[in-house]
């Protein structure tokens, strides 16, 4: 399949590795087929792309939360991942979403509300973290420098 996206231009992308989103994600219920995508020119870094299927111009920033909060380990009900089949760990992939405001240093991620993928099946939802243990806004600027000066 072929789609014309705004961050990457036009693109190729394999049936199976759309992911599909059975009620979509918080605030897009409609959008629920996307693609995991990533800069070639960049490399694989620590930003990646989740880009929709459906609508060609929304695609969101994401990462590896392990990464920034590497004892990053919220409790999950086993209800909410029903949707996603079988679960094996080894294929679990747990993104969170990125914001990236005009201010970089003011970068953040979303640890409250992760995207949980079964890489396997293809499937994938966005959970809400209960209780008070991780923040919507988790500053990642400095985090993310620092990283990246001691590479």
């Amino acid at each position: 399949m072929r789609i014309n996206t705004k961050v990457f231009g036009e693109i190729e992308i394999a049936d199976d590795k759309i992911i599909h989103f059975p009620s979509g994600i918080i605030g897009f219920p409609e959008l629920t087929d996307f693609a995991l995508v990533h800069d070639e020119e960049k490399g694989i870094g620590a930003i990646h792309w989740l880009q929709s299927v459906q609508e060609s111009a929304f695609a969101m920033p994401v990462m590896d939360p392990l990464i920034v909060c590497p004892d990053y380990n919220p409790e999950v009900d086993d209800e909410l991942l029903k949707p996603l089949g079988e679960l094996v760990p080894d294929e679990l992939l747990v993104l969170v979403t990125v914001t990236v405001p005009s201010d970089l240093a003011q970068m953040s991620v979303n640890l409250r509300g992760p995207l949980i993928i079964n890489a396997s099946e293809k499937k994938a939802c966005q959970v809400i973290i209960e209780g008070e243990g991780y923040a919507v806004k988790y500053p990642v600027y400095d985090i993310l420098n620092a990283k990246k000066a001691g590479e």
